[in-house]
């Protein structure tokens, strides 16, 4: 819900389960629901990875079923549902809620296309899921997950520099951080620098956070001219930090960032 972990489900413990700060365990009916929905989910993908890959001529090695279902409640209160399917990190096949259609990737999705369309209950089901099921639950987790879903967590930055040939490479990191959106951004001399920027990317870890890096390459005389000017929900002001022989978390702007220790981990769960 809004990037924040609500619940899991895998094929070893078979048991759709809470993330325990955003929903309650006690609601066993609930999450028996899940359970019961996440084992058909399991028994179909199976079967599709048992047909597919010959259907593809690719019976050897691993391959990949892939399945992404949501609803958004927008601003307006309008509703928005989605469902797509991917096999082996390409496009398969998509459901369009409003126009109750199916839309295929390749002359092998057509194949499950028209058998959904043959079968005829396919669409309504979907549109069911989408549009009532799913924006109920969805209600349901924010009402329980508001105090997770609103808590603001400051990122810990690093900067770090290594010199080759007279090139300097400075490293921004941010840790820990929540809400999901940042801005990262080195400045010379007062002026954003995107342009020689390099993002790694916002990545999750095991506790719900996340950690982003950006770098940039310049001359090592230039290295005391820039700045890393980190942005987020969790700061009163955007702060800024400068590149030191060994790291330093000390900004040099007003508003200080308070330090708070993450264990950087990859993220492991399946929403359901």
């Amino acid at each position: 819900v809004d990037d924040k972990i609500f619940g899991i489900y895998d094929s070893k413990s078979r048991t759709a389960q809470p993330i325990v700060e955003m929903l309650p365990q006690e609601d066993q009916e609930h999450w028996a629901a899940q359970t019961q929905k996440a084992r058909g989910g399991e028994r179909d993908f199976d079967r599709g990875l048992g047909r597919l890959p010959e259907r593809y001529n690719k019976s050897k090695g691993s391959h990949t079923l892939q399945m992404m279902f949501g609803c958004d409640i927008l601003e307006d209160g309008s509703i928005r549902g989605y469902d797509q399917y991917a096999f082996d990190g390409r496009d398969y096949i998509a459901f369009d809620m409003d126009t109750m259609t199916f839309t295929a990737a390749d002359p092998v999705a057509e194949i499950t296309k028209r058998r959904w369309e043959t079968e005829g209950t396919y669409a309504e089901r979907w549109k069911h899921e989408l549009g009532t099921v799913c924006v109920q639950n969805l209600r349901r987790y924010l009402e329980h997950g508001k105090a997770a879903l609103k808590r603001r967590v400051q990122p810990v930055v690093r900067v770090w520099g290594k010199e080759a040939d007279g090139i300097l490479t400075l490293s921004c990191h941010a840790y820990g951080f929540y809400p999901r959106p940042i801005a990262i951004s080195w400045m010379k001399d007062g002026m954003v620098r995107d342009q020689e920027t390099h993002w790694g990317g916002v990545v999750p870890n095991r506790d719900g956070t996340y950690h982003a890096s950006a770098a940039t390459d310049v001359l090592l005389e230039d290295g005391d001219k820039y700045r890393c000017r980190v942005e987020h929900a969790s700061l009163p002001q955007p702060g800024l930090f400068s590149w030191e022989p060994q790291p330093n978390l000390i900004p040099i702007a007003a508003g200080a960032v308070g330090a708070i220790v993450a264990v950087i981990a990859a993220v492991v769960g399946l929403v359901v």
